[in-house]
Formats: C-alpha cells, sequence, structure tokens
C-alpha cells in the first residue's frame, strides 16, 4: 500500500507574471541596464546624438538662422581694426556666435560645418584603425608561435613611432601636390587624415584584442568547438569575434575623442584641413593671435573641442563600467 502525502498548494500564478514566467536576460541587455542607471553616461550620450545631428543637418541649421560658413560680412568690422564691432566677437540675434576677426564670416556657421569635418575624420580613422587592430591582434593571438612574435614586434615599432612628427612631416609633403590618385584640395587632406591617423593608432587596439583572444582560445567552449571538427575561420568569426566585441566597442568609443584631438592639433598647426573649408583646430590657430583683444572668438571652438571630447569620454567610462561591473570607476 503506498501512501500519497498531500502537498499545500497555492492558487495558481496568472500567465504572464513573474512567478510563472522566467526569462533569462542577454549579456547585452545586462549592460543596456547597467549604462540607463549611470546617469553621466547618458546625458554624454545625449550630447553625442545633439553633436551628431548638427553635424549631419549642417545646410539646415545654417539656412535656419540665416547664415553662410563663407560669406564675408566685412561690413560688419571695425575698418581700422578689423575686430567685429560690439562686445563678445558681435554676438547678434543675425550672427548668434559672433563674427570672425579680419573676415567677417559667421562663427556659428562655421562651428557647425567644423563638427562635421571633425567627426568625419574621428569616425573613419577609428573605424580603419579598429580593422585593423582587430584583424592583425586575433590573429597574432589565436595563431601564436612566429605569427605571434612578429606581429607583437610590429605593435612595438607601431608604438613608438613619433606619429606626430611624422603625421606633419607627410602633410607637408603633401601641402604641395595638387591632384593624388583622383583626389584634390581638401578632400585629399581629409583622407590622407583618416589614413594616418588610423594607420598610426591601430597597434594599441591590437594589443588589447591580442592579449584577449590568447585567454579566450583556452576557453572550453572553443575546445568543444575545436573538437567538433570546426575550422580556424569558423573557431575566428563564430566563436572568438563576438566575445570580443565588447572590449572592441568601448575602445573604439574612448578612440574617438583622442581623434578628434589629433585632427584639431595638426589643424592647428596648420597641416590639416585648410581655408576656406572649416575646422575647430583652424579656428583655434586663428584666434591664438588677436586672443587678448577678441577672447570670445578662441573660447567658441574651445568649448566645441572640449564639450564634444568630455561627451564622448563621459560615454565610453559609462559603457566600460556598464559591460565589465566589477571594473573600478
Amino acid at each position: 500500500m503506498s501512501i500519497v502525502a498531500d502537498t499545500p498548494t497555492g492558487p495558481a500564478a496568472p500567465e504572464g507574471t513573474v512567478e510563472n514566467e522566467i526569462k533569462g536576460r542577454s549579456l547585452g541587455q545586462i549592460a543596456w541596464a547597467h549604462l540607463r542607471q549611470d546617469k553621466i553616461a547618458m546625458a554624454g550620450a545625449v550630447v553625442i546624438v545633439i553633436i551628431i545631428l548638427i553635424a549631419l543637418f549642417a545646410p539646415l541649421i545654417t539656412k535656419i538662422f540665416g547664415v553662410d560658413p563663407d560669406t564675408f560680412n566685412t561690413n560688419l568690422l571695425d575698418r581700422s581694426t578689423g575686430l567685429p564691432n560690439g562686445p563678445l566677437s558681435g554676438m547678434s540675434w543675425e550672427h548668434p556666435l559672433g563674427l570672425e576677426p579680419v573676415n567677417g564670416r559667421d562663427i556659428l556657421a562655421r562651428i557647425v560645418y567644423g563638427a562635421r569635418v571633425s567627426l568625419i575624420i574621428a569616425f573613419s580613422a577609428t573605424i580603419l584603425s579598429t580593422l585593423i587592430g582587430v584583424t592583425l591582434g586575433v590573429i597574432a593571438g589565436y595563431f601564436g608561435g612566429w605569427v605571434d612574435t612578429v606581429t607583437s614586434r610590429f605593435m612595438d615599432i607601431m608604438l613608438a613611432f613619433p606619429v606626430l612628427l611624422f603625421s606633419i612631416a607627410i602633410l607637408v609633403i603633401f601641402q604641395s601636390v595638387d591632384n593624388f590618385a583622383g583626389l584634390s584640395g581638401n578632400t585629399l587632406r581629409m583622407v590622407l587624415l583618416i589614413s594616418i591617423i588610423g594607420f598610426f593608432s591601430w597597434a594599441y587596439i591590437g594589443r588589447i584584442v591580442r592579449g584577449q583572444t590568447l585567454s579566450l582560445r583556452e576557453k572550453e567552449f572553443v575546445e568543444a568547438s575545436r573538437s567538433l571538427g570546426s575550422r580556424n575561420g569558423r573557431l575566428l568569426f563564430k566563436e572568438l569575434l563576438p566575445n570580443l566585441l565588447a572590449p572592441i566597442l568601448v575602445y573604439a568609443t574612448l578612440t574617438i575623442p583622442t581623434n578628434i584631438l589629433t585632427e584639431a592639433a595638426l589643424s592647428f598647426l596648420g597641416v590639416g584641413v585648410q581655408p576656406p573649408t572649416a575646422s575647430w583646430g583652424q579656428m583655434l590657430s586663428s584666434a591664438t593671435g588677436i586672443f587678448s583683444v577678441d577672447p570670445f572668438y578662441m573660447v567658441v571652438p574651445g568649448m566645441a573641442i572640449f564639450i564634444t571630447v568630455l561627451a564622448f569620454n563621459l560615454f565610453g567610462d559609462g559603457l566600460r563600467d556598464a559591460i565589465d561591473p566589477k571594473s573600478s570607476r
């Protein structure tokens, strides 16, 4: 004879409740939940979106305000000094951020179009350096041996290379070149800036990816996939790269502000984008000679660079902490 004990049962939980339905969350969902709780990082993300929209809709913004980056408003300048009439670089309703000294171009229009130049160069250079660094880092870390040795030594050489001096030398050489590979003018200069900044900065992410790959290739899921007969291509693209996406994304986010500063520095030194194309670094360079009499002209592009770089750094730090909650703040 079997004895069946009565088990007390409560009311059945309705369908769709937490008690009746247990859902797992992916790493992406967990990271997004952490990121949303970081108010500073989200504020940085909002600023980044605003700056990107400003760059994308630069022609529309200048049309709404009735300003143009290449129009010379010399009639609004003092004839004897070449400075804008009135305080704060001649700020007015018609020119919300004032005018440039000597030529009278609208500062707001120049800032808006300068954002487009800075972001195009910074994003493109980041993509280039990430592609090179990830490719070589994964290859070095996965295959090891002489491949790792040669690639690692090449990374060491790139990290020790005087990038800024070499960049200036190349850009100075191309100043006298009017046409190269079908490119000319500032289009050629922007391509050169993207190529130089991107190529000479890949070694940093290459080292990070190499170290992560060395660790991941010994994990159980990689060994299990290899034991099932997976080839190197599948192991690289299906097993390793998806697990490297988080550090790659974080590093790329933190690289963009560095590239913005590099482009601004090269333009400030006169070897970057040339007039009449607007550039924040170029505006800062023009402002150095008249800072004592018109400081506001230096403040505007300086604040544009500061706010943009700060927003990317805050968002990058928040993204890093969200993806790796154990990292120290």
